[in-house]
């Protein structure tokens, strides 16, 4: 990279990858992230701003000093940015011909061992001579997949043998040359190339809320008030309710307010970022849509005090005081999913849920969740609800995938313990077994506040539920025509026992041709028979016991348990069942 090129335009990857490159150490970047989207530089002729897809601002711009370029995919072959890079291809690939008996100069080949095989010649003749050159091969996951060791095939170990090769040759090192291999994601690529101290990762982040402003007023330019008459929101605004999203995905809005002449709400733009993300990421992110908020949520009183606590934090914008993420745990049917979502109302940042993410291919569970996790900081501040988390998250120690389980958990615990994420990516794990989960999600650092949620334990709180779910599913009674056995505590009734037996006792209203009576919610509930099993809903119970960090959280006679008499009766309960 010649040092007499300005680079104060360049975006912080770019200044990252010539600082390396200068050190004389390191000649192979694996370029990662955001890299089909657009990327900011200068017009040379006006020094006007101006946005270019990466390869150009690569061939055009970062390497517009060097002698030589070249350029490699499998499906377009080798091709050049320049005609007199391809002149002078054509002339190197006459002699290989003439040396190795090959006809190269009628058609090139495409398949990576013979253009590698071809490139190592003409890299070594042309630096040999002074010239200084770069080379890009895009989709470099396609030439170097992630899979183990058994099932590359010869042609993938030889491609990863030049490359290595290549990254620690001292004469690539000795003269001006840059091997740059592209893909959206680094747990695509073969983890010896990543993991080489001769190459280097550089990230090409999803523009943040300045970039995606100076885009917008570059892409708007003298329509100012052709933008202004379609949207409710100035170019600033857009940019700061558009997290998440690249400089493509902007410019798509943008031309339907411009071209298509089509309004532009703040709930209309809402639903396309939604569609986006949720695009981006395969499907695998669901943003949490509610109209509820904690005054929704009957009992857990300790729970939603300190939940409306972290909201107002929020919305202070204090997440210097938040914790790194929380863990919900409690029985089944205690609430932890409605709590969550109702909390999602109350805190005025986007909530995402987690879906599975994992997939039967070799490498691309890893992928889809480097993809997730690159979004998810994209998208700060952001909420992330994990259910099922002991299921989801995988364990360092698991055994019999070939390691997807122990890579999965290592990418999810680094991320979560990043200390710039506090606040700004706030996890929330359920379960109703925490004790399956390792420690090592449990931690402080990672998911530091332990909420556990229990089901109703006295009259009022049950009193609360019940009429909540009769609002819910439309029963119109009072609480004094509510049977006994409901309220005492005598039976154990979670809120979903409760919604359950309210709507069958609609069921049976609906099926004699009226509302429910008090006789007919009677006999619905001697009817009823919660599916559960008592064991295991004790087991998970007091797993949630052990697990709380708060004792205001847990209801008597809980709270006065001793400790280890707590832990004697989980594990005899473990091996009854």
């Amino acid at each position: 990279m010649a040092t007499d090129v300005p680079t104060a335009h360049y975006p912080d990857w770019a200044r990252e990858l010539g600082e390396k490159y200068l050190t004389k150490t390191i000649s192979t970047f694996l370029l990662h992230g955001d890299v089909r989207d657009v990327i900011r530089t200068t017009n040379p002729d006006t020094g006007a701003p101006t946005y270019v897809p990466l390869s150009r601002f690569l061939t055009d711009d970062l390497f517009a000093a060097r002698d030589l370029i070249v350029q490699y995919d499998r499906s377009s072959g080798l091709h050049f940015p320049d005609k007199d890079s391809q002149r002078d291809f054509n002339r190197a690939v006459s002699g290989y011909d003439s040396i190795f008996g090959t006809d190269y100069q009628r058609k090139l080949p495409k398949e990576p061992t013979r253009v590698f095989a071809l490139l190592e010649n003409y890299f070594r003749l042309r630096l040999s001579k002074g010239k200084r050159m770069a080379c890009i091969i895009d989709y470099a996951e396609t030439i170097v997949p992630m899979a183990e060791a058994a099932m590359y095939s010869a042609e993938d170990r030889q491609a990863l043998v030049y490359l290595q090769k290549w990254a620690r040759d001292p004469l690539l090192l000795d003269h001006d040359f840059t091997l740059c291999l592209v893909t959206e994601n680094l747990t695509d690529l073969n983890q010896q190339l990543v993991q080489s101290p001769h190459t280097a990762e550089i990230q090409v982040p999803i523009p943040d809320d300045t970039a995606r402003a100076d885009y917008a007023r570059w892409y708007i330019g003298d329509r100012t008030n052709a933008y202004a008459e379609h949207a409710e929101m100035p170019p600033d605004t857009l940019a700061d309710s558009t997290s998440g999203l690249n400089l493509t995905q902007l410019r798509t809005i943008l031309a339907d307010v411009l071209e298509n002449k089509n309004a532009l709400t703040f709930e209309r733009l809402s639903d396309l970022r939604k569609d986006f993300i949720e695009a981006e990421a395969y499907g695998m992110l669901e943003f949490v849509d509610t109209d509820f908020s904690l005054d929704d949520v009957a009992g857990h009183r300790e729970a939603k005090t300190h939940l409306r606590q972290a909201a107002r934090a929020l919305r202070a914008n204090r997440p210097d005081v938040m914790p790194m993420g929380y863990l919900i745990c409690g029985p089944v049917g205690c609430g932890k999913t409605f709590l969550i979502r109702c909390f999602a109302g109350e805190i005025g940042i986007p909530m995402v849920k987690l879906k599975n993410f994992r997939s039967q291919w070799q490498g691309v569970t890893e992928g889809n969740l480097e993809k997730i996790l690159n979004l998810l900081e994209a998208m700060t501040p952001v909420a992330v609800m994990i259910d099922e988390a002991d299921a989801a998250l995988g364990n360092r120690n698991a055994q019999g995938d070939s390691g997807v389980s122990q890579r999965v958990f290592s990418q999810i615990v680094s991320f979560m313990s990043n200390p710039k994420h506090r606040g700004r990516v706030l996890f929330f794990l359920m379960t109703a077994r925490p004790d399956l989960m390792p420690v090592d999600l449990k931690r402080q650092g990672r998911a530091e506040e332990h909420l556990a949620l229990f089901y109703p334990h006295t009259r009022e709180d049950r009193e609360e539920l019940l009429q909540i779910m009769m609002q819910r599913t439309g029963v119109s009674l009072s609480i004094d025509d509510v049977p006994d056995l409901l309220l005492t505590g005598d039976r154990t009734f979670s809120g979903a026992d409760m919604e359950a037996i309210m709507t069958r006792a609609s069921f049976r209203g609906a099926a004699e041709g009226t509302e429910v009576t008090p006789e007919i919610l009677e006999t619905t509930v001697q009817d009823f028979i919660p599916p559960t099993y008592p064991q295991e809903i004790e087991l998970q119970t007091l797993a949630a016991v052990l697990e709380c960090t708060s004792k205001a959280l847990l209801p008597e006679p809980y709270r006065s348990m001793e400790r280890a008499e707590v832990v004697q009766r989980v594990e005899a309960l473990k091996h009854q069942i």
